[in-house]
């Protein structure tokens, strides 16, 4: 029973590994925007606000680091399906 598991698992080892290469660069693009996004609303948010600056700043930094831990956990997620 668990060897005919094992042995249908390893015929699609291909499209699992073809999912983790989907899924890393999915997670590189979604980290991206998010960034990208946090950014520009600062920005905008300074325009406005520039005495603000600072609290502006510092928030963004760590909005734009949790989005970044987000997108490097995905990315170790892929690659121990690629080499699990």
């Amino acid at each position: 029973m668990l060897l005919t598991i094992l042995l249908q698992v390893a015929s699609y080892a291909a499209f699992a590994k073809m999912g983790a290469g989907i899924g890393a660069g999915l997670a590189a693009i979604g980290a991206g925007i998010g960034i990208g996004g946090i950014g520009g609303k600062a920005v905008e948010a300074i325009a406005r606000q520039p005495e603000a600056v600072g609290d502006i700043r510092s928030n963004m930094i760590i909005a734009a680091a949790l989005v970044e831990g987000v997108a490097f956990f995905a990315i170790v997620v892929t690659l121990l399906i690629v080499f699990m």
